[in-house]
Protein backbone atom coordinates (compact mmCIF):
# COMPACT_ATOMS: atom_id res chain seq x y z
CA UNK A 1 0.00 0.00 0.00
CA UNK A 2 1.61 3.54 -0.67
CA UNK A 3 0.81 6.00 1.33
CA UNK A 4 2.29 10.30 0.83
CA UNK A 5 3.70 11.80 3.91
CA UNK A 6 3.31 15.93 3.44
CA UNK A 7 5.49 17.12 6.26
CA UNK A 8 7.50 20.27 6.50
CA UNK A 9 9.34 19.36 9.24
CA UNK A 10 11.65 16.96 7.68
CA UNK A 11 12.81 14.83 11.06
CA UNK A 12 9.56 14.25 11.40
CA UNK A 13 8.33 13.10 7.75
CA UNK A 14 11.58 10.98 7.99
CA UNK A 15 10.56 9.17 11.01
CA UNK A 16 6.94 8.76 10.13
CA UNK A 17 8.01 7.45 6.17
CA UNK A 18 10.78 5.05 8.29
CA UNK A 19 7.91 4.01 10.33
CA UNK A 20 5.57 3.09 7.88
CA UNK A 21 8.10 1.44 5.56
CA UNK A 22 8.83 -0.58 8.37
CA UNK A 23 5.15 -1.59 8.79
CA UNK A 24 5.53 -2.71 4.92
CA UNK A 25 3.34 1.01 3.31
CA UNK A 26 5.64 2.11 0.15
CA UNK A 27 6.01 6.27 1.33
CA UNK A 28 6.99 9.25 -0.63
CA UNK A 29 7.40 12.32 1.47
CA UNK A 30 6.92 15.70 0.07
CA UNK A 31 7.99 18.86 2.23
CA UNK A 32 5.68 22.11 1.38
CA UNK A 33 1.52 22.03 0.38
CA UNK A 34 2.44 22.58 -3.23
CA UNK A 35 4.87 19.31 -3.89
CA UNK A 36 2.00 17.34 -1.91
CA UNK A 37 -0.81 18.57 -3.93
CA UNK A 38 1.38 18.10 -7.36
CA UNK A 39 1.98 14.31 -6.23
CA UNK A 40 -1.36 13.44 -4.82
CA UNK A 41 -2.55 14.27 -8.08
CA UNK A 42 -0.13 13.08 -10.11
CA UNK A 43 0.28 9.61 -8.61
CA UNK A 44 -2.37 7.54 -6.82
CA UNK A 45 -2.19 6.51 -3.13
CA UNK A 46 -4.07 4.71 -0.76
CA UNK A 47 -3.85 7.27 1.84
CA UNK A 48 -2.54 10.70 2.74
CA UNK A 49 -0.95 12.11 6.28
CA UNK A 50 -1.03 16.13 5.74
CA UNK A 51 0.17 18.92 7.82
CA UNK A 52 -2.11 21.80 8.28
CA UNK A 53 0.87 24.23 8.14
CA UNK A 54 2.83 24.01 5.33
CA UNK A 55 4.91 26.64 3.35
CA UNK A 56 3.75 27.24 -0.17
CA UNK A 57 -0.34 26.09 0.44
CA UNK A 58 -1.57 24.98 3.80
CA UNK A 59 -3.20 21.61 4.65
CA UNK A 60 -6.32 22.74 3.93
CA UNK A 61 -6.22 24.13 0.74
CA UNK A 62 -4.21 21.16 -0.39
CA UNK A 63 -7.10 19.25 1.08
CA UNK A 64 -9.67 21.23 -0.58
CA UNK A 65 -8.37 21.51 -4.10
CA UNK A 66 -7.47 17.27 -4.34
CA UNK A 67 -11.39 17.48 -3.73
CA UNK A 68 -12.48 19.97 -5.89
CA UNK A 69 -10.34 17.81 -8.73
CA UNK A 70 -11.98 14.76 -7.53
CA UNK A 71 -9.40 12.90 -6.02
CA UNK A 72 -11.01 11.28 -2.93
CA UNK A 73 -7.59 9.36 -1.38
CA UNK A 74 -8.37 9.41 1.99
CA UNK A 75 -6.85 11.51 4.17
CA UNK A 76 -4.88 12.18 7.82
CA UNK A 77 -4.89 15.96 8.56
CA UNK A 78 -1.75 16.60 11.20
CA UNK A 79 -1.65 19.82 13.19
CA UNK A 80 -0.04 21.74 16.00
CA UNK A 81 -3.42 23.51 16.96
CA UNK A 82 -5.58 22.07 19.17
CA UNK A 83 -9.17 23.21 18.51
CA UNK A 84 -12.66 22.25 17.60
CA UNK A 85 -12.97 25.31 14.70
CA UNK A 86 -9.28 23.66 13.83
CA UNK A 87 -11.30 20.09 13.53
CA UNK A 88 -13.92 21.46 11.81
CA UNK A 89 -11.84 23.17 9.32
CA UNK A 90 -9.98 20.47 8.12
CA UNK A 91 -13.43 17.96 7.94
CA UNK A 92 -15.33 21.01 6.29
CA UNK A 93 -12.74 20.93 3.42
CA UNK A 94 -12.71 16.93 3.16
CA UNK A 95 -10.08 15.63 5.72
CA UNK A 96 -10.91 12.05 6.81
CA UNK A 97 -9.87 11.76 10.18
CA UNK A 98 -7.71 14.73 12.02
CA UNK A 99 -4.52 14.27 14.85
CA UNK A 100 -3.26 17.00 16.92
CA UNK A 101 0.37 17.32 17.54
CA UNK A 102 2.13 15.87 19.62
CA UNK A 103 0.56 12.29 18.91
CA UNK A 104 0.83 8.53 19.03
CA UNK A 105 2.07 6.62 16.53
CA UNK A 106 0.24 3.83 17.58
CA UNK A 107 -2.96 5.78 17.22
CA UNK A 108 -1.72 7.43 13.92
CA UNK A 109 -0.94 3.92 12.54
CA UNK A 110 -4.28 2.24 13.59
CA UNK A 111 -6.47 5.72 11.91
CA UNK A 112 -4.28 5.26 9.25
CA UNK A 113 -5.24 1.45 8.73
CA UNK A 114 -8.86 2.25 9.29
CA UNK A 115 -8.94 4.44 6.56
CA UNK A 116 -6.79 2.59 4.08
CA UNK A 117 -9.22 -0.42 5.15
CA UNK A 118 -12.25 2.19 4.29
CA UNK A 119 -10.70 3.19 1.03
CA UNK A 120 -11.91 5.70 -1.83
CA UNK A 121 -15.53 7.17 -1.23
CA UNK A 122 -16.49 10.08 -3.12
CA UNK A 123 -17.89 12.72 -0.25
CA UNK A 124 -19.55 15.57 -2.23
CA UNK A 125 -20.09 19.37 -0.55
CA UNK A 126 -23.32 18.57 0.82
CA UNK A 127 -24.19 14.71 1.47
CA UNK A 128 -27.27 12.90 0.65
CA UNK A 129 -28.98 10.16 2.39
CA UNK A 130 -31.89 9.45 0.49
CA UNK A 131 -34.40 12.75 0.74
CA UNK A 132 -31.60 14.14 3.41
CA UNK A 133 -29.57 16.33 2.79
CA UNK A 134 -26.56 17.20 5.24
CA UNK A 135 -24.25 20.74 4.13
CA UNK A 136 -21.53 20.62 6.35
CA UNK A 137 -19.77 24.04 5.27
CA UNK A 138 -23.61 25.73 5.56
CA UNK A 139 -24.52 23.60 9.13
CA UNK A 140 -27.61 23.17 7.46
CA UNK A 141 -29.87 20.09 7.43
CA UNK A 142 -33.21 19.46 5.15
CA UNK A 143 -35.67 16.95 3.92
CA UNK A 144 -36.80 18.09 0.38
CA UNK A 145 -37.26 21.70 0.83
CA UNK A 146 -37.96 21.43 4.35
CA UNK A 147 -34.93 22.97 6.68
CA UNK A 148 -34.70 21.03 9.74
CA UNK A 149 -33.16 23.14 12.84
CA UNK A 150 -30.61 21.11 14.69
CA UNK A 151 -28.37 22.51 17.59
CA UNK A 152 -24.58 22.43 17.02
CA UNK A 153 -24.18 18.83 18.70
CA UNK A 154 -27.01 17.51 17.00
CA UNK A 155 -25.80 18.84 13.62
CA UNK A 156 -22.14 17.30 14.49
CA UNK A 157 -23.92 13.67 14.99
CA UNK A 158 -26.00 14.04 12.24
CA UNK A 159 -22.43 14.82 10.19
CA UNK A 160 -20.84 11.75 11.14
CA UNK A 161 -23.25 9.42 10.73
CA UNK A 162 -24.03 11.35 7.24
CA UNK A 163 -20.43 10.66 6.20
CA UNK A 164 -20.59 6.99 7.48
CA UNK A 165 -24.39 6.22 6.06
CA UNK A 166 -25.06 2.39 5.81
CA UNK A 167 -22.56 2.02 8.07
CA UNK A 168 -22.62 0.65 12.03
CA UNK A 169 -21.09 4.10 14.26
CA UNK A 170 -20.22 3.34 17.47
CA UNK A 171 -21.37 5.27 20.45
CA UNK A 172 -17.80 5.85 21.72
CA UNK A 173 -17.11 7.50 17.97
CA UNK A 174 -20.04 9.82 17.77
CA UNK A 175 -19.15 11.24 21.64
CA UNK A 176 -15.27 11.39 20.10
CA UNK A 177 -16.67 13.77 17.32
CA UNK A 178 -19.28 16.00 18.82
CA UNK A 179 -17.44 16.25 22.36
CA UNK A 180 -14.05 17.44 23.05
CA UNK A 181 -11.32 15.22 24.42
CA UNK A 182 -11.76 16.62 27.78
CA UNK A 183 -15.45 15.57 28.41
CA UNK A 184 -15.72 13.53 30.72
CA UNK A 185 -19.80 13.13 31.57
CA UNK A 186 -22.09 10.39 31.03
CA UNK A 187 -21.77 8.23 27.71
CA UNK A 188 -25.41 8.35 27.73
CA UNK A 189 -25.57 11.84 26.22
CA UNK A 190 -25.45 10.29 23.16
CA UNK A 191 -28.97 8.20 23.45
CA UNK A 192 -30.28 11.78 24.10
CA UNK A 193 -28.85 13.40 20.93
CA UNK A 194 -30.06 10.40 19.17
CA UNK A 195 -33.35 10.70 20.23
CA UNK A 196 -33.81 14.21 19.44
CA UNK A 197 -32.33 13.73 15.96
CA UNK A 198 -34.97 11.70 15.62
CA UNK A 199 -37.94 13.72 16.56
CA UNK A 200 -36.54 16.39 13.86
CA UNK A 201 -35.23 13.75 10.96
CA UNK A 202 -37.61 10.94 11.21
CA UNK A 203 -40.53 11.44 13.22
CA UNK A 204 -42.38 14.83 11.26
CA UNK A 205 -41.68 13.02 7.90
CA UNK A 206 -43.12 9.49 8.48
CA UNK A 207 -39.47 7.74 8.45
CA UNK A 208 -37.41 5.92 10.31
CA UNK A 209 -34.00 6.20 8.83
CA UNK A 210 -31.68 6.55 12.41
CA UNK A 211 -31.66 3.20 13.34
CA UNK A 212 -29.72 1.56 16.99
CA UNK A 213 -27.96 -1.38 16.32
CA UNK A 214 -27.90 -2.81 19.57
CA UNK A 215 -24.65 -3.36 21.40
CA UNK A 216 -22.64 -1.77 18.62
CA UNK A 217 -23.96 2.04 17.60
CA UNK A 218 -25.94 3.58 15.16
CA UNK A 219 -26.99 3.78 11.82
CA UNK A 220 -28.50 6.27 8.86
CA UNK A 221 -29.65 4.50 6.52
CA UNK A 222 -31.64 5.82 3.06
Amino acid sequence: MRILVVEDERRLAELLGDGLSREGFAVDLAHDGREGLWMATEQSYDAIVLDVMLPELDGYGVCRRLREAGVWTPILMLTAMDGEYDEAEGLDTGADDYLTKPFSYVVLLARLRALVRRGLRERPAVLAVGDLRVDPAGLRASRGDVLIPLTPKEFAILHCLARRAGEVVPKSELLARAWDFAYDGDSNVVEVYISALRRKIDKPFGRSTLRTVRGAGYRLEA
